[in-house]
Parts: structure tokens; C-alpha cells; sequence
């Protein structure tokens, strides 16, 4: 029985099926992009059933425009499932303009929706977003909970591609919420498999695993087969990530089995490319080629243009692990024609920097340099269609930051380390420094540094540069003198240790802790020398002979002239200023340090300098605010008062000739309020590193509460943002101290540190003075007050001001030499 139409177009609705792409972990070539799938479920009929939804006789009685839509509805449907996205875009919005002549809002809801689903397909999220919006108010409107249920799925499908998984997990909980109320048992399973997929890709493998075995019960308690075999594949794709490569298989095989009892073969098509890259994991890459080669026989009889192509390049893959390179290259060129015609940009993207990383492995490096470069525009391409989204830039480049790593390696290798520079300045804060040109009123997306442009920021700021990438297992270094040369050296990474884990010692040698905690007093540390025979094996000077002995020639003999170090992943933890030299002197002693996130950030904050230069707004100085509340646990507890930190406050005021804010004085609106006119921004209170409310930034300084508008955390993103219509005023400071804790840190992405010093540079600050750790209260005063002596008495820009502050603390009868007692600190951007 053919079914009534308005029915036929509830059941018509295509929720997004998406492709997990991620790294594969190959003993061999881990630079490779993997290209697993995940069992993603789509919110109604597959396109098997759909096929088998044809006209009949009851459209006889419907009116013809209605079935004028209808008609193109499910064309769009058959080309989506031919990968012909393009031409879906264009049958469904013809539709939609017949659904919204008729009116039909569920026909234009359903419309809306599919169209967000072919845009996600062509790589274009932030198009497929805003599609999916308008469906879900739609969805809204008529009361149509399941539809408004779907349309948050494939919300939470498209923010996983992007990056955004925290997004995506609460629109998929969301989705779960209305599909439990409305009792829909099988729309519950899918959103669980769904949350499971996601906190996948967040590396929370065993919460992956108790929602894929939650949805495989009720899938199994409904008698869903179809469901049951898609959460079983998820399984086996989360034990697979855990390296449990044995059970990953088992629950492939179980997924497989299912598939294949209730014929769905491009389900089976996906379980078999799965297997095989199980069997790639295990070494055995005969048995991965024999998987990959089944599922690409299953992709071209069904004509799945898009699986095709996966397959295709998963066999690329396999073959390149087995050293045949001819015909992995082969065979990545045929996923990457594949994904060219059916406009799978973020495929060709992916498939372009495997060609790139097999040919530099069989050492033809022109051609792995041409094919990365490809990659690298496509990546460019896709973040500048997300316009300026901020935080969607930032969480996608996680999956783009590999090419631009290949990149550089192939140029050094190729004897062109200066243009390797230009790659490795083209994969930094690209987002930031998109959001400083947006709010300097530039172009929206800018260009990469070239080397001529390197040379103009050097020659401007009068400084010494120093640029560290980690490529594979060494350290590219740049050094671009005052003059504008450039020289290039590298060094190779510890074999025993890995860099993440000698920072991490570094820092627990110098011994941090929290500030505000018990027995914060430093203990002693004396400074290592040349007789101490634990200089060799100390982590500090390990440190600095990885990154120092290999351009110690090249930087300024003159201490006072300044060091501007651009560091590289785990490298933004170290205290460049305590590293410990061959003759154990630290290496402040010896140069004026800054650090900044970019070399081209530079040339914007020089910007601002000339912007707020004048600045005549009262100094804001900040301390001990009475406390916020933070949930630990199940309470909400307030922080630690700070009693030092209102010592420092009041000791700083004083210097400044103005009135410190203290306790209830220090709310977060005021403190907001006087910060938008402020010449100088000082905060002594705490510093959090977490995403304090769920919003993704990372980073917030703890206020005085104004409920019930206002929790006191100022959040990076609040000091960044104010909403999504209008960008805030740029801050008039000259300079912003965040004594607080940890301030320097944050989240380190592919982007750089997400955290406040990020959203204070881009709020239009041009010098920074941030803490990598906690550091003693008294010994905070102590530098603080040497620091804007040395800047309102002494008349020295801010970053000799840090450093005879620091030296103070070394050398004078009421300092510390120990170095967490004044190390944490580091001045960012602008030295004047």
C-alpha cells in the first residue's frame, strides 16, 4: 500500500550520516589520515528504503504543486544518495520555494534540513548550520517534536565535524531528552550511539563505550537489527581506539554479520572498510587490503561515489604501511578524482595530504610538496566559509595542523627552510589573527606572512626572533635577526623521554603549586652551577640544550637586547626566562626575554601599541575580590580568599597613584565597566584554566558576583566576545598583568593557547604580562613592585622592567633566587 503523501514526506526526512574522519595510528606512517566510519544513524528511512518509496496512485487526489515537491524532494533524495550533492541541493530548493507557495511548513522544515545535510557533505558546515537552524524553529513552530529531534542530531553531527565535540554532545543530549519524552525508543538508541561517537573523538573511550552499550540494549530489546549493527560497529571503532585491536574486530565482525542477514550493503561496505583498518592497527595489512578491497567492490555495485573513495583511499593507506608506494599513489589519486567530482572538499583535502605524506616517503619531494600545498588551500578554504566564527576556526584546524607539519618537513627537506618558515607561520593563530583583522576593520581573512613581511615585523620590533616548530621527531628553529636575516637550524627530540614529559618535569622540578594553598611558601631551590655535577641531568638545562645550544651563536650579546621567542605546542608551558645555561646561569641573566603566539601577531600588536599609546584612562588595579562560587563535586564552594593578592593590589595602587578595587568593590560588571577606558589592567585574584560554563573558551578570572546576572567569572570568551551580532569595543590598555594564576596557560590546540592571554590579544591589548604557574604571595608583591617601579620610576620598556625584576629577586637581600618565586612570569606582544 502506497503511503498518503503528507505522511510520505514525514517519513522523507534525511538526517545526516556523517564520516568520521581520524587519524589512523600506523606504526609506520602515522601521518596519515585514517578514514574510519562511524555508524552515525540517520534520524528515518536509509536510502535503501527510500528507494522503494515510489508514486502511485494516491498522489492522484494531491494537489500538483504538492506533488510537483514531492517529486523533487525525493530527487534530491537519489542524488544525495548517488554523492551527487550538488544536484540534491538544487532538486530541494526547488522544492522548498513549492513548500512555501503552498504553504507547506513540514515540507519546508524537511527541505531546510536535507539541504543542511548536502552542504555538511561538501565540507560547507557553517552553510549547513545555518539550514539546519531554520528547520529546527520550523519543527518548533508546528509542534513536530521528532523533526525538531532530528535536526538537533544532524546540528550535533555537523558541530562534530567542525571539531566542536562539546557542541555537538549537547545538541545530541538534547536530541536524546525529546526522544525519551516522546517515547521514541529507537530515536533514543541512535542519539545514544550518536553521544557515544562523540565523546570518541573527545578521547573518552570509556564513556564512548557505555553509551554504544546502552544503545545496543534498547536496539536489541526493539528487535532493531539495523540499529543494533550500526552501535556494534561504534563499539568496535571506540575498542579500537583504546588499542584493544582484538575486540575491535569481534564487535566489526558481530556489526558486519547483522548488516549482512538484513541486506544493507553499504553498511556492509562500512564495516568491511572498518575491518580493514582493525587489521592496518594489527600490522596485517594483506588482511586490511583483502577488507578494503571488498568494500570497494560493495561501494561501486550500489554506485556510492563517496564511499568509493574512502575505500580507495584506506587501500592507499595500507599499501604505503607495505613500502609499495606506486600503488598507494595510484590509488589515492583515484579517491582524490572521486572526491573532485561529487565537490567532497574536506576528502580531497584529507586524500591530498596522504598522497603528499607517501610521496615524501618514497622521497619525491616536489611532487609531496605540490600536493600538500593543494591540501593546505582546500584547509584555507574551508575555515574562510566559516566567516567569523571563532571558536569553529579553531576547534576544525585540529585535523588541518597536520598538513602544514608535512609541509615543513618536505621543504627543509627539499633545502628551503625560509619558505618552511612561511608554512609554519601559515598553520599559527590563523583564527586570531582573522578576529584582530575583523576588529581593526581590515579584511575579514588575511594572508600569511611572506618572508619579506617576516623581515619588516623583525626590522619594527628591534628584536632578535625565535620561531620552534615540532615536526615528527625534531625541532625546526628560526632565527630572524634585528637586520631581517633569517637562519634556520634544527635539532632532533630526545629519544627517551618525549618533550611533553621533559616540560612536565622541568616545571615540577622547578616545584609550582597553587596559589592561595597551604605551605605555598618557596622552599629552598638553589641556582644549579658549573660544580654542581647535577647541571647535565638537570631538566632545565636539558631544556636549554634542546632549544638554545643550537642558536646560542646566533643571539644578541648585548643582555639588554631583547629575545622574542614564538614557541610551539608543549613549548608554551616553558619558562624560557629560568632555562640554565652551560656555566648554570639562568637565561635571563644573560637576555630580555618576551614571547609572543605568532611572528604576524606581532605586526598587529604594534598596531594597537600606536592605537592606545595615549591612552589617559585611570590605571584599574584589581585584588582579592570577594570570591565566586565553583562547583567541586556535588557543592558549590567558594574559592580561596586571597589575602596576598590584596596586599599586592594595594602595594601596586599606591605606585600608581590611584585606588585599588578590594572584596565587594571588585564585581564583574564594574570591573567590566572600567576596564573598556583603563590605561593599565592589573588582576590579582584567580585565575581559572577551565572552561568554567560550558561555552568552549577556556580561561577566566575570578570577580566579586552580581547575581543574578552575573557569576563572577570573566570568562576569555566574554572579554573576546559580547555576543554574536556586534563585536565589542577594542580596550584602550596599554598593558594588562594578570597575576592571577596559571593566566598564561590554557588549552593547547593545533591554533595555539586557547585561554585569556589569547582573548586579551585579540580585545585589542598590546602588551601582556601573564603566569605560567602560582607562584608564593609574597614573592608575587615583591616582583610586582619592582616591575612598575622600574616602568613609572625608571622610565624601561616592560620587557627590561620584567627582567630587572627578576634579577632583583635572584640578587637582592629580600628576594628569592628560587625560581618559582619569579620565573612564571612572561611579558607577550609589545616590549614598550
Amino acid at each position: 500500500m502506497i503511503p498518503h503523501p503528507i505522511k510520505l514526506k514525514q517519513v522523507l526526512f534525511l538526517g545526516l550520516f556523517t564520516l568520521c574522519l581520524t587519524p589512523g595510528q600506523f606504526p609506520v606512517l602515522a601521518r596519515f589520515l585514517n578514514l574510519p566510519v562511524l555508524d552515525q544513524a540517520q534520524s528515518t528511512v536509509s536510502l535503501e528504503q527510500e528507494g522503494s518509496l515510489a508514486p502511485g496512485d494516491a498522489f492522484v487526489e494531491v494537489d500538483s504543486k504538492q506533488a510537483e515537491a514531492d517529486k523533487l524532494f525525493k530527487q534530491g533524495l537519489r542524488h544525495i544518495g548517488d554523492s551527487e550533492f550538488r544536484k540534491a541541493l538544487k532538486s530541494w530548493q526547488q522544492a522548498l520555494v513549492i513548500y512555501k507557495q503552498i504553504p507547506d511548513r513540514e515540507g519546508e522544515a524537511n527541505s531546510l534540513g536535507n539541504m543542511g545535510r548536502a552542504y555538511a557533505n561538501l565540507g560547507e558546515y557553517k552553510q549547513a548550520i545555518n539550514y539546519y537552524l531554520p528547520s529546527i524553529a520550523i519543527a518548533r513552530q508546528i509542534r513536530d517534536r521528532e523533526g525538531e529531534a532530528r535536526s538537533l542530531t544532524n546540528l550535533g553531527f555537523a558541530y562534530g565535524n567542525l571539531g566542536n565535540y562539546k557542541k555537538a554532545i549537547d545538541y545530541h543530549r538534547k536530541s536524546l531528552d525529546i526522544f525519551r519524552e516522546i517515547r521514541n525508543r529507537q530515536g533514543e538508541a541512535r542519539s545514544l550511539s550518536n553521544l557515544g561517537n562523540a565523546y570518541e573523538s573527545l578521547g573518552d573511550y570509556k564513556k564512548a563505550i557505555d553509551y554504544q552499550l546502552q544503545s545496543i540494549t534498547i536496539a536489541r530489546e526493539i528487535e532493531n537489527r539495523e540499529g543494533e549493527a550500526g552501535s556494534l560497529g561504534n563499539l568496535a571503532n571506540a575498542y579500537r581506539h583504546l588499542g584493544d585491536y582484538e575486540k575491535a574486530i569481534d564487535y566489526q565482525l558481530q556489526s558486519l554479520a547483522i548488516k549482512r542477514e538484513i541486506a544493507k550493503p553499504r553498511g556492509e561496505a562500512y564495516s568491511l572498510d572498518n575491518l580493514g583498518i582493525a587489521y592496518g592497527n594489527l600490522g596485517d595489512y594483506k588482511k586490511a587490503i583483502n577488507y578494503h578491497r571488498q568494500s570497494l567492490g560493495i561501494f561501486r555495485k550500489i554506485g556510492h561515489r563517496k564511499g568509493e573513495a574512502h575505500a580507495l583511499e584506506n587501500l592507499g593507506i595500507a599499501y604505503g604501511n607495505l613500502g609499495k608506494y606506486k600503488k598507494a599513489i595510484d590509488y589515492h589519486q583515484k579517491s582524490i578524482a572521486i572526491a573532485r567530482e561529487i565537490g567532497h572538499r574536506k576528502g580531497e583535502a584529507y586524500s591530498l595530504n596522504n598522497l603528499g605524506a607517501t610521496f615524501l616517503e618514497n622521497n619525491q619531494l616536489e611532487q609531496a610538496k605540490n600536493h600538500l600545498f593543494d591540501a593546505i588551500k582546500i584547509w584555507e578554504d574551508i575555515r574562510q566559509n566559516l566567516g567569523n566564527q571563532d571558536d569553529w576556526k579553531v576547534s576544525i584546524f585540529e585535523a588541518q595542523a597536520r598538513s602544514y607539519r608535512l609541509l615543513q618537513q618536505v621543504l627543509v627537506a627539499l633545502g628551503k627552510p625560509n619558505q618552511a618558515l612561511e608554512i609554519s607561520e601559515q598553520g599559527r593563530n590563523r583564527a586570531l589573527i582573522d578576529l584582530l583583522a575583523a576588529r581593526l576593520s581590515e579584511r575579514r581573512q588575511t594572508k600569511a606572512p611572506t618572508l619579506e613581511d617576516i623581515k619588516i615585523i623583525a626590522q619594527q620590533q628591534q628584536a632578535t626572533l625565535v620561531e620552534y616548530s615540532i615536526v615528527k621527531n625534531q625541532i625546526y628553529i628560526w632565527v630572524i635577526a634585528p637586520t631581517g636575516e633569517i637562519t634556520f637550524r634544527s635539532n632532533t627530540l630526545p629519544q627517551d623521554t618525549s618533550l611533553a614529559e621533559l616540560v612536565k618535569v622541568s616545571r615540577m622540578q622547578i616545584g609550582v603549586r597553587s596559589r592561595g594553598e597551604k605551605n605555598a611558601a618557596s622552599l629552598p631551590n638553589p641556582k644549579l652551577n658549573t660544580n654542581n655535577s647535577n647541571l647535565l641531568q638537570h631538566p632545565l638545562h636539558q631544556l636549554y640544550q634542546l632549544l638554545i645550544t643550537p642558536i646560542v651563536d646566533l643571539l644578541p650579546i648585548t643582555a639588554s637586547d631583547r629575545i622574542i621567542f614564538i614557541p610551539h605546542q608543549e613549548l608554551f608551558l616553558v619558562s624560557f626566562a629560568a632555562l640554565l645555561d652551560d656555566n648554570g646561569k639562568y637565561l635571563i641573566e644573560n637576555h630580555t626575554i618576551l614571547t609572543a603566539p605568532s611572528i604576524q601577531s606581532l605586526w598587529f600588536t604594534r598596531k594597537h601599541w600606536h592605537r592606545v599609546q595615549h591612552s589617559r584612562g585611570k590605571p584599574l588595579i584589581v585584588g582579592n575580590p570577594t570570591m565566586p562560587t565553583i562547583k567541586i563535586g556535588l557543592e558549590q564552594k567558594p574559592l580561596t580568599p586571597l589575602l596576598g593578592a590584596e596586599t599586592e593590589a594595594l602595594t601596586i595602587a599606591q605606585l600608581l597613584n590611584t585606588k585599588a578595587l578590594i572584596g565587594l568593590e571588585a564585581t564583574e560588571p564594574t570591573i567590566v565597566r572600567k576596564m573598556a577606558n583603563a590605561s593599565v589592567i592589573h588582576f590579582a585574584t584567580h585565575g581559572l584554566l577551565d572552561d568554567v560554563n560550558g561555552i568552549d573558551y577556556p580561561g577566566a578570572i575570578a570577580l566579586a558576583p552580581d547575581e543574578p546576572d552575573h557569576d563572577g567569572f570573566l570568562t576569555s570568551r566574554e572579554i573576546m566576545i559580547s555576543d554574536q551580532h556586534r563585536k565589542p569595543p577594542l580596550l584602550k590598555a596599554r598593558l594588562v598583568v594578570l597575576s592571577a594564576c596559571d593566566t598564561g596557560r590554557g588549552e593547547i590546540k593545533g591554533e595555539g593557547v586557547i585561554g585569556l592571554s589569547r582573548s586579551l590579544i585579540a580585545a585589542g591589548v598590546p602588551s601582556l604580562v601573564v603566569s605560567l604557574w602560582k607562584i608564593p604571595d609574597h614573592d608575587t608583591v615583591k616582583l610586582m613592585r619592582e616591575f612598575y617601579t622600574n616602568i613609572y620610576t625608571h622610565e624601561f620598556d616592560k620587557a627590561k622592567a620584567m627582567r630587572e625584576a627578576m634579577l632583583s629577586m635572584l640578587k637582592d637581600g629580600d628576594g628569592n633566587p628560587d625560581p618559582k618565586a619569579w620565573a612564571a612570569f612572561t611579558v607577550i606582544g609589545e616590549a614598550r
